[in-house]
């Protein structure tokens, strides 16, 4: 059997997913989770705090989420999965990712902190492979800003804003500035391999076999162009 507070969440969410959580009253909670007033207070101090509460729940399906995003060999395609999950989120939790994103009074979702956390690792990825261009944490928040701005315009106006094609010209725009044109030689990724294989071998703190070297220089070897005949 659930408890009362267990009940308010979930009718405060429940509430949340057709109106924002500035019109929904603290009676129509109550009535939706059959508990007295006085339960609201008790469990969460006041009206904010419970606000508090489900905005950190929100934050635990939007981490999840991300959670299941695949790895690929692409890093940089992988922060591009990563923003478009994050737009669907927002799309499709309206009310709840406004709540989220956007908290008033002095409590914030601590959530947010873990958000960024998996957002600097995949960013770490791409520095990894010699593709970054600026400091990871500065990549991230970067990313993260861009993100919750197209989300924000979305929901508020979205007559001018909704369209997929702006949530990917943003989202082209700010990766391909903190992770250099995707034209560039792709071998820059290889050299940042190579170089950190080298590193290892020399050190021993992770001895690469001759082969492996061998594969990895072929790699940065240009072609050769015949002559012509």
């Amino acid at each position: 059997m659930s408890t009362a507070r267990e009940r308010i969440l979930e009718a405060t969410e429940e509430l949340l997913a057709t109106k924002d959580a500035l019109a929904i009253s603290t009676r129509a909670i109550c009535d939706r989770a059959k508990v007295g007033m006085p339960e609201i207070y008790r469990q969460f101090g006041d009206k904010q705090g419970l606000l508090t509460a489900v905005a950190d729940i929100g934050f635990e399906h939007f981490l999840a989420a991300k959670r299941r995003n695949p790895l690929t060999d692409d890093p940089v395609a992988d922060l591009r999965t990563a923003w478009d999950s994050h737009v669907a989120f927002a799309l499709r939790n309206p009310y709840l990712y406004r709540l989220m994103f956007t908290p008033t009074g002095d409590a914030k979702p601590q959530a947010i902190k873990e958000a960024q956390a998996i957002l600097l690792t995949a960013v770490e990825r791409c520095r990894d492979a010699g593709r970054l261009r600026m400091a990871p944490e500065l990549a991230g928040q970067s990313i993260l800003s861009a993100n919750v701005g197209v989300c924000m315009m979305a929901l508020s106006f979205p007559e001018l804003f909704a369209d997929d094609e702006i949530s990917r010209s943003v989202r082209d725009a700010v990766i391909g500035k903190v992770t250099g044109d995707e034209r560039e030689d792709s071998r820059i990724g290889t050299a940042t391999v190579l170089a950190q294989a080298l590193v290892g071998t020399l050190t021993g703190t992770a001895p690469v076999s001759g082969a492996a070297l061998d594969d990895l220089t072929r790699a940065l070897t240009p072609p050769v162009t015949p002559p012509e005949a």
